[in-house]
């Protein structure tokens, strides 16, 4: 199929996910949901069926023990305890709070506080983050499984209004304190059949990597892949992901840059140890040249790096951060469409994606249907529509100061093209002003200084009113000052003497990150740094 506009899919409708629970198992009752591992070798697996049957067991033993309208706080790893736990929330009247695992015991205490957390449901693994928290109930995510397993219930999930609060996401906190977001049972059913209209997985398996405790992790690779009726396989740890790729042989997987980056420099450092470099790039020519033509033998020419994957994989949704179309361009080359999209917590997530086959190369995709885009004269990206969150829980200054008027301020600084696709270029509150007046972002030169083999991971600030990247390098290139030193020289070729790097800083640890990869800049900055 050409890349060109056509009709949105139909996706499966839902008010709220008991009723996507209900109707999964009415008219897929037999198909496999989820996969997980129990133990190292022993693969389990969840029919949609059994998904609802055992969810109505733990809600009806959540409602029983805690009673309706409490604040349920979510921990630990990724499993299927931790998502029977969540589902038993939203669908016994009470609120989901997912909380980052990789917290220290005192911010989950504040977090607890901020949200009005009273119970809270722990995997073992991290049952010592709240041993010391007063006045909630702590239960074991074991435990409730165990409650639920081959248990009979005639209990029934709860409907509520659209309007009603379904979950509270902490914000990432990549430039200052996490905030609650509100998000109601319509802002979540919007957004899963919003999304879906533009995307179709055209598969019936994916593996779910990101943490679940974040709104693309669990809303969009989980929640939504369940309405598609896909079956979904649980990473439990990044350890395990290369094991899991070969296990679950995922159609899509949706991830954050990161993993995409670290994927293709694994993929050519194979390629050059194998000395088979000179062999890829001849292949690519061909299969490029076939393309053309309209023959396609990607799969085929490159199948030793598509089993990387499982030997299946035919999409990427890539979210959380901005991706360098260098990489879509690559997995293009191999078979794999990577699909650009954009979200903010705040908006349950997904407000855009490239579709499978409408899509442009360095955009972040058209607006999922009900939405609204506009650009503000300071070239803020602005959005309205059902996915907007109610606003920051118990922080109505906050809430104040990114809506206004039913439209959200994403902070994305951007522009619309004609047809709709969305295109960003940096973060209004990452921008680095000089005293001559000029705005810089940082992003932009960050993204051509990624790119280099050498690079692990990289910050471009200002210091002193010239430009400084901060690197921190590949293993091999631990400490090579000169090596970087002519990288630098290369990027600045061409630009505008006020873009250009004036110095650069190796480091030898990497960046603070939160658990969606992405740097937490606020944390990383040195003292003489200026945005």
């Amino acid at each position: 199929m050409k890349n060109k506009k056509y009709p949105y899919y139909e996706p499966a409708q839902l008010e709220n996910l008991s009723d996507m629970l209900e109707k999964k198992a009415a008219y897929a009752g037999e198909k496999t949901a989820l996969r997980f591992r129990k133990g190292k070798k022993t693969i389990e697996s969840k029919t949609y069926r059994e998904l609802y049957s055992e969810v109505k067991a733990a809600a009806e033993y959540v409602e029983k023990t805690c009673g309706k309208g409490n604040h349920i706080g979510l921990i630990g790893e990724n499993s299927y305890e931790w998502l029977l736990a969540s589902l038993a929330a939203v669908t016994s009247g009470s609120v989901a709070v997912p909380m980052d695992k990789g917290l220290p015991a005192d911010e989950i205490a504040e977090l607890i506080k901020m949200a009005d957390v009273n119970v809270v449901f722990v995997s073992d693994t991290y049952a010592d983050l709240v041993e010391e928290v007063k006045d909630i109930k702590v239960f074991s995510q074991k435990e409730l499984r165990k409650l639920a397993t081959g248990t009979e219930s005639d209990y029934k999930l709860y409907r509520p209004e659209s309007s009603e609060l379904a979950f509270i996401f902490f914000t990432s906190g990549t430039s200052g304190k996490s905030k609650g977001v509100m998000l109601s049972h319509g802002n979540v059913a919007a957004e899963i059949m919003g999304a879906s209209s533009l995307f179709n997985p055209e598969g019936d398996s994916t593996l779910s990597v990101l943490p679940f405790n974040h709104a693309f992790g669990l809303i969009v690779a989980v929640y939504m892949a369940i309405n598609y009726e896909t079956t979904v396989f649980i990473n439990k740890s990044l350890k395990s992901v290369k094991d899991d790729l070969a296990e679950s042989k995922p159609d899509i997987v949706m991830l954050v840059p990161l993993f995409i980056e670290t994927f293709y420099k694994q993929i050519m450092e194979a390629v050059k140890s194998e000395g088979k470099e000179k062999k890829l790039k001849q292949g690519i020519k061909i299969s490029n040249g076939l393309l053309k033509v309209g023959i396609d033998r990607r799969r085929r020419l490159f199948g030793s790096i598509l089993d990387v994957f499982g030997g299946r994989l035919r999409w990427i949704i890539s979210g959380g951060a901005p991706l360098d179309p260098f990489y879509v361009e690559q997995f293009r080359n191999f078979g794999v469409e990577i699909l650009n999209g954009y979200g903010t917590t705040e908006c349950s997530p997904c407000v855009a994606v490239n579709r499978n086959y409408h899509h442009k190369d360095g955009s972040v995709g058209c607006l999922v249907p009900g939405m609204e885009a506009a650009v503000s004269e300071e070239g803020e990206v602005l959005l309205k529509g059902d996915v907007v969150m109610q606003g920051y829980y118990g922080n109505p200054e906050a809430t104040s100061e990114v809506l206004t008027d039913g439209w959200y301020h994403t902070g994305d600084l951007g522009h619309i093209d004609k047809d709709g696709f969305i295109f960003l270029t940096g973060r209004a509150k990452n921008l680095i002003i000089l005293s001559n007046g000029e705005n810089i972002s940082p992003e932009e030169i960050e993204t051509d200084i990624q790119r280099d083999p050498g690079v692990c991971e990289v910050l471009v600030y200002g210091v002193k009113n010239k430009l400084a990247a901060e690197i921190f390098p590949e293993e091999a290139f631990l400490g090579n000052s000169e090596y970087f030193e002519k990288l630098i020289e290369k990027v600045n070729e061409g630009r505008p003497a006020y873009k250009q790097v004036a110095s650069v800083r190796l480091r030898d640890v990497e960046f603070i990150k939160n658990t969606t990869k992405k740097i937490v800049r606020y944390k990383n900055l040195p003292e003489d740094a200026k945005m």
